[in-house]
């Protein structure tokens, strides 16, 4: 198995169109002026929010390929489709559940809690990267201080979200096969 196959190439090129758009409207560059549709604020969300889910979601494909597992990193056509929309509609809210690594059965219960911790727990190293970063660092531009903060804040945000015991959320994973498993 390809550590990334082509279509999953292809899947993080409009992932992160997908996100950066989304995000625009939340994430804004310092300077610029609020549009319906700006590329530099498109390329500033997205530098900034894409990390944030790729990376968790290569969370739980590295640890699964680590057991030796088959996983594929997955857009999830209807969850990144409804982002889009409520952006498109001007929502002041956000849903987003834009991608999903599927990993076929095989997993023992102990293998499968951490993979599904492995996600969120991308998500605090992330966030104690950005604090680190924003701690040492006193030198940073207006723009790169502003996209660290952001940074922090929304893999902080991402790793509690994710940590939820309820289904579909990483949490409900950990929590069933550690249940599983003792």
């Amino acid at each position: 198995m390809a550590f990334l196959s082509l279509w999953e190439i292809i899947q993080l090129v409009i992932l992160t169109l997908a996100m950066g758009y989304i995000f625009s409207g939340f994430i804004q560059s310092p300077g610029t002026i609020r549009k319906r549709f700006d590329w530099e604020s498109i390329k500033f969300a997205a530098i900034i929010a894409t990390p944030a889910v790729v990376l968790h979601e290569f969370g739980h494909k590295f640890i699964a390929i680590a057991f030796g597992l088959d996983a594929t990193f997955n857009i999830w056509g209807f969850g990144l489709l409804l982002g889009i929309l409520l952006k498109a509609i001007g929502s002041p809210f956000l849903f987003l559940a834009p991608a999903y690594v599927s990993i076929p059965a095989g997993a023992s219960a102990i293998q499968s809690a951490i993979i599904a911790f492995a996600g969120p727990g991308t998500n605090l190293l992330l966030f104690a990267i950005s604090a680190y970063v924003l701690k040492t660092k006193t030198n940073l531009s207006e723009k790169k201080l502003i996209a660290w903060a952001i940074s922090k804040k929304l893999n902080l945000f991402l790793f509690f979200f994710n940590l939820i015991p309820i289904p579909p959320l990483d949490g409900f994973h950990v929590l069933e096969a550690l249940i599983v498993a003792f």
